[in-house]
């Protein structure tokens, strides 16, 4: 046997009613079943909110009352063939008239004792269960409307009644022992050794269903809801949560607790102590097979079953010197918090005796302050304890799973998931069983925290980064279009999803936390963009609070650059192509490493030198794995590369230039690149990466282009001074070609030092064989003396610098 209890939204409707017929003429065919239903959806408030009107002595009442007498004559007449639609209408209107009679005495005399309104309360169930089952006998079935009251016994008291068991479950039997029908039983209601009707209170329904179920010794309840099971996690804060397969009592107990809402613990009190399983099902989704909670876990690799969470609470904190070694505190204070009626959801005490942390609701928070100033006024008179300390905004979330005594590691993965985000832990409790960790955060980071902790646990393998790129120009427009064209690649082969969850340019910026359509990304900026804020864009960004953000700055931007610190501080990892922060004073080039190690972020800037090259990272590999910087040679001008291999007679220097700014190997200013701006920055870089503590300033420029070339003041003049030297430019690379020579602009660090020179190298150097745009750097270490480490390949141009830049982005996700 059997018992299937559908809740109030598996029978909110007609439509959903025959749904629930379906399920239960399947289940008939294998095995005899008793049916518990709730009252219709939503029906149970307005029972309580008419009983209140009523007793208000307001009138309108009534107009509510025949809004619900219209719902269930209309569910009968939609549910029952018309040949019986009199008899049930009838009876259906009988008990709606008693509904009517006993709210009309409630508006008279002015007064709703509790005992009354459990009476209107257990019209919602006696409607609901009646016209079940004449829908039921309407679709074949042998069904007939039990009487709850002549079932289940309860003590004198009303509300939440205390259930008589021996009574009720010699009835249950006596009632079922020659029964044939198919009984269709009202949750929620009993009745009292006199006589009258009660009700189970919360999760009475679950609580009927189970009561049934132990006394029948059924070999497993099904309660029947609208979600697919118990969920990893609540699925309106993480969108990736999926149904738990199956949990042991006490993890189901542990989650509920912390707020997951499927099930109310003591209402399956029954079924536990029998060791009675029970499945949570979907009737909108019956093939899905739920979660089976039992006795028994099932293994899990990952040690923990789901995340559960209480959004809103205050963390109260007794501390002072006077409390350690003294005996008898904690009694004391939990003591008094009980007197006065105190709910503790979490607690915490440190080893040291000195503070005990507890967690209380709201509500609660004035009068535990005032029940613990009155317990220990005189110790906090005479300073020996201080004044309550209360963290308000607070929330807690709960990691369950009777596995996390058996796996170790699990308390340091959750923490360091946590830590990589910027999440602060405030108060840290862990039963003794290893059965939950349950951790207090900021309720501004609970979304966040529950992303967090299910991805690294349950979607271990897969991993979201939400990306806020700022730039849409050259190279920012081929990142979206790579990431665009590389999602399905990244998805498939590293579990990685990219979601650009904010975009900005000069003129519009958009945010949208399911991603931004890449296809058309532009035509969506451009139409539903709003005016571009750069401040407002940070802003929102930091709101949005998501788990994994990355900001990438895809501009050469000084304003964009100024921001990096602020967001790593925030645990927001920094991508970018942009230069200008690695480039400026030393000290806040150290203070965005430094910040970015301490928050956990990363800080990842390889595009800024030689493009998408893997330059930074394999200086940085050198460095890590103990090897010594002791020269680096490098040509890193991409710039500089393509005018040295392209200009000659059919090409002068200022058209060369010019080509090479429309291509997008020089920047729209290209004095950055022929001044050697660009490239003094690029070797202090690699200088600082090195170990070296050096400025801009202190990096020696020798420049190639005359110094009238140089005094321009702007790009304009800057061309017309260099079309005048083109002549004497082409006479000097004439000759330099008669010597077979070819020009380099090569950076150097060595001994401390960085100087910029334009050199000449002959063909038995690995500079003077580097085409176009190319980049190259030599490494010479202790490991590399006599043969220098070689990186070598396209140092510029869109595409590559886009890439190097999405290569970040990934390396970020490792």
């Amino acid at each position: 046997m059997r018992v299937l209890k559908f809740g109030g939204t598996s029978v909110k409707s007609p439509e959903v009613i025959n749904k629930v017929i379906g399920i239960v003429k399947s289940r008939m065919k294998k095995e005899k079943v008793v049916v518990v239903v709730s009252a219709f959806g939503g029906v149970t408030d307005e029972l309580l909110n008419l009983s209140r009107v009523a007793a208000s002595g307001d009138r309108s009442y009534r107009n509510d009352l025949e809004k619900l007498e219209l719902r269930h004559l209309q569910a009968v007449r939609d549910l029952v063939k018309v040949a019986d639609q009199s008899r049930v209408l009838a009876n259906t209107k009988v008990m709606l008239n008693a509904l009517d009679d006993v709210l009309h005495g409630i508006y008279l005399v002015r007064e709703l004792s509790i005992k009354t309104q459990d009476f209107i309360l257990s019209f919602g169930e006696r409607l609901s269960s009646y016209i079940i089952s004449e829908a039921l006998k309407n679709a074949g079935v042998n069904a007939a409307c039990a009487d709850a009251t002549s079932l289940i016994r309860t003590a004198n008291d009303y509300g939440n009644a205390t259930v008589d068991f021996n009574t009720t479950n010699r009835l249950i039997r006596k009632h079922f022992k020659n029964e044939k029908s198919l009984q269709v039983v009202p949750g929620f209601i009993a009745s009292t050794k006199d006589g009258h009707i009660s009700t189970l209170g919360r999760g009475g329904s679950d609580y009927t269903a189970a009561i049934l179920a132990a006394a029948l010794k059924v070999s497993e309840l099904e309660i029947w809801t609208d979600v697919d099971g118990i969920m990893t996690a609540d699925p309106r804060k993480v969108a990736k949560a999926f149904p738990v397969p199956r949990l042991s009592y006490e993890e189901t107990m542990e989650l509920s607790h912390f707020g997951a809402k499927v099930v109310y613990p003591p209402s399956i009190q029954p079924v536990m102590d029998l060791g009675i399983p029970f499945r949570i099902l979907n009737t909108f989704n019956p093939d899905v097979p739920g979660t089976l909670v039992s006795k028994e876990t099932s293994s899990t690799e990952v040690g923990i079953k789901g995340i559960s969470s209480i959004d809103d609470v205050s963390l109260l904190t007794l501390h002072g010197s006077g409390m350690i070694g003294v005996a008898g505190v904690s009694m004391r204070l939990f003591g008094a918090l009980a007197r006065h009626k105190v709910s503790v959801i979490m607690i915490s005490q440190a080893s040291s005796e000195h503070s005990i942390n507890f967690a209380v609701r709201p509500s609660d928070t004035a009068t535990a302050c005032e029940a613990i100033e009155e317990e220990f006024r005189n110790e906090m008179t005479l300073g020996h304890i201080e004044a309550v300390r209360v963290e308000e905004g607070m929330s807690i979330v709960a990691v369950v799973g009777e596995n996390m005594r058996r796996i170790p590691g699990v308390a340091g993965k959750l923490f360091s998931s946590l830590g990589r985000n910027g999440i602060n832990i405030h108060a840290i409790a862990q039963g003794s069983f290893e059965l939950n960790i349950s951790l207090a955060v900021g309720k501004r980071d609970i979304s966040k925290a529950l992303n967090v902790i299910h991805e690294g646990f349950f979607l271990s393998h897969m991993k979201t980064l939400n990306l806020f790129i700022v730039g849409t120009g050259t190279v920012g427009g081929t990142l979206l279009e790579q990431i665009r064209s590389q999602s399905a690649y990244l998805l498939e082969n590293h579990h990685l999803e990219l979601r650009v969850v904010g975009l900005t340019n000069t003129r519009k910026m958009i945010f949208d936390k399911e991603g931004v359509a890449l296809g058309e990304w532009s035509e969506v900026l451009s139409k539903n963009g709003k005016k571009a804020d750069f401040q407002k864009f940070m802003e929102r960004m930091y709101a949005c609070n998501l788990r994994n953000s990355v900001l990438v700055d895809c501009t050469s931007n000084e304003t964009v650059a100024s921001v990096y610190e602020q967001a790593l501080d925030q645990s927001i990892s920094v991508v970018t192509p942009n230069k200008i922060a690695c480039s400026s004073a030393y000290a806040k080039y150290k203070a965005l490493k430094r910040t970015a190690a301490l928050r956990g972020a990363r800080f990842l800037f390889e595009t800024n030198v030689g493009a998408g090259l893997p330059v930074v990272s394999t200086l940085n590999d050198l460095i890590r794995s103990g090897d010594k910087i002791h020269k680096i040679e490098a040509v890193l001008s991409g710039t500089l590369n393509y005018l040295f291999n392209t200009v000659g007679p059919k090409s002068s220097l200022s058209k060369t230039v010019k080509v090479a700014r429309e291509m997008g190997y020089a920047e729209p200013d290209p004095r950055i690149d022929l001044y050697g701006t660009d490239v003094a920055r690029k070797i202090l870089i690699l200088a600082r990466e090195s170990g070296a503590e050096l400025e801009v300033k202190d990096v020696k420029v020798d420049h190639f282009l005359p110094a009238q070339v140089r005094k321009a003041k702007d790009v304009d003049g800057f061309f017309k001074e260099l079309e005048g030297y083109d002549k004497e430019f082409e006479e000097k690379r004439s000759a330099l070609e008669k010597r077979k020579c070819k020009w380099r602009y090569v950076a150097t660090y060595e001994k401390g030092k960085a100087v910029l020179a334009l050199k000449e190298y002959t063909s038995d150097h690995p500079f003077y064989h580097i085409d176009g745009s190319d980049n190259i750097v030599l490494f010479t270490t202790s490991r590399y003396a006599s043969q220098p480490l070689v990186v070598k390949g396209a140092g510029a141009g869109a595409a590559v610098t886009a890439a190097g830049v999405l290569a970040d982005i990934v390396r970020v996700s490792v």
